[in-house]
């Protein structure tokens, strides 16, 4: 890295206070934008933002006369500072400067500011009051106006549904680039954050919502420009190998997400005499429950046809177990990756041990009262015995198995 004009963090009496605003607009070879683009964001933030701003241009290895067009920038304008990074990478320069501002939220825009400039004080006021902790610029929400071609409508579109079929995405809009992100969440996100390109935008906002973190989202009036640089084919392809690598960390629990979402996440509101998430959970464990008691159901009719009802109760219930073990593991609990996998599973076993004994105990007491017990009066027994194992299984997940305090010390 290389000129910087950022202020300093030493102490210095002449230097300017914090902004509360830093707007960093990265660019590549863009000295004939990069003028205009910068003074008409300096002339909207001096007339219309209430507080103390700063613009930083970030130039992320130009070849031509950019770096000259900021210096010069930097030298008419006070609240206008410059970075000159020797790599390129709009991600690696956004994490570069927004880990090293003084400012209290971090704003970044596209030199082209196809993004309509008023959109800029309802993107960063949930910010700086403290409502959410990023805000993106959407061209997918209800409200916004977007002009540009059926071609870059179609991708944005599919990429976007991508997303949310692989990564479960809930954002509407990840390459808009209009975005702000509170500095002390961005202090703690961003060192998760490996993509250096034009994917550091969709991996930021995915770790953010696995965190827990509240995004807020402002439809905007959006302008394609015709004399873009991207390269749409080279963009989609690491788009692609980022979804991939991020889906494989998710799974496999490397990155400390418990540990943030303690940190940082929006904890649900509190309920008097309801513990914290207990209802969400109850929910989710509830249609686990519903799918398990169904699957089990069946595979004991199947099995019965062949041995005996303790044989058959005995195997129904045990592979039953497994998966539903499994299944409250990711689903309910929300613990993702092999990371006590199987000590999840040998606990999960002992609460099987339980409901067997629920179960196999009720089957006892029926076969002592009546020697040929009605196949339906069986089935409604054992769903009995069932609704009660279920409810003795969802406390000993809920403090026992996946405990969701300890887990998050553990992976801290």
């Amino acid at each position: 890295m290389s000129l910087s004009t950022l202020p300093a963090h030493s102490a210095d009496p002449t230097r300017l206070p914090a902004p509360v605003l830093d707007v960093v607009v990265p660019v590549y070879n863009e000295e004939t934008d990069l003028e205009p683009c910068v003074r008409r964001l300096h002339a909207y933030l001096a007339q219309n933002f209430p507080y103390p701003f700063r613009i930083t241009i970030a130039d992320n290895a130009s070849t031509d006369t950019t770096s000259t067009v900021a210096g010069r920038l930097v030298t008419e304008l006070t609240e206008v500072a410059a970075v000159h990074l020797n790599q390129k990478g709009r991600g690696r320069a956004l994490k570069y400067v927004w880990t090293r501002s003084d400012a209290a939220v971090l704003a970044y825009m596209d030199v082209d500011l196809s993004t309509d400039l008023g959109a800029l004080l309802p993107l960063v006021a949930p910010l700086i009051s403290g409502h959410s902790d990023l805000a993106i610029g959407s061209r997918l929400a209800r409200g916004s106006r977007v002009v540009r071609g059926a071609k870059r409508e179609f991708i944005s579109r599919s990429y976007n549904l991508l997303l949310r079929g692989t990564l479960a995405a809930r954002f509407s809009d990840a390459q808009c680039g209009f975005k702000a992100i509170r500095a002390n969440v961005a202090e703690r996100l961003l060192p998760m954050v490996e993509d250096t390109g034009w994917f550091f935008d969709t991996e930021m906002l995915v770790l953010a919502e696995r965190a827990g973190l509240r995004i807020h989202e402002v439809p905007v009036d959006w302008v394609d420009d015709p004399d873009s640089r991207v390269d749409i084919v080279a963009t989609a392809l690491a788009d692609l190998k980022g979804i991939v690598r991020l889906t494989r960390a998710l799974g496999t629990g490397r990155l400390p997400l418990a540990a943030l979402r303690e940190q940082l996440g929006r904890n649900p509101l509190p309920v008097a005499g309801v513990p914290a998430g207990l209802t969400g959970q109850l929910l989710r464990f509830a249609a686990v429950g519903v799918a398990s008691t169904l699957a089990y159901l069946v595979l004991y009719a199947i099995l019965r046809t062949g041995v005996s009802p303790q044989w058959a109760n005995l195997v129904a219930l045990l592979v039953t177990a497994v998966a539903n073990t499994a299944a409250n593991r990711r689903l309910t609990f929300g613990v993702r990756g092999t990371g006590r996998a199987w000590k999840h599973q040998a606990q999960g076993l002992v609460v099987f041990a339980i409901g067997l004994g629920l179960t196999s105990g009720s089957l006892a007491l029926l076969d002592a009262g009546s020697a040929h017990p009605p196949r339906a009066v069986e089935l409604t027994v054992l769903i009995i015995a069932n609704l009660v194992a279920t409810g003795v299984r969802f406390l000993l997940m809920r403090i026992w198995v996946f405990n969701a305090a300890r887990a998050a010390r553990a992976e801290a």
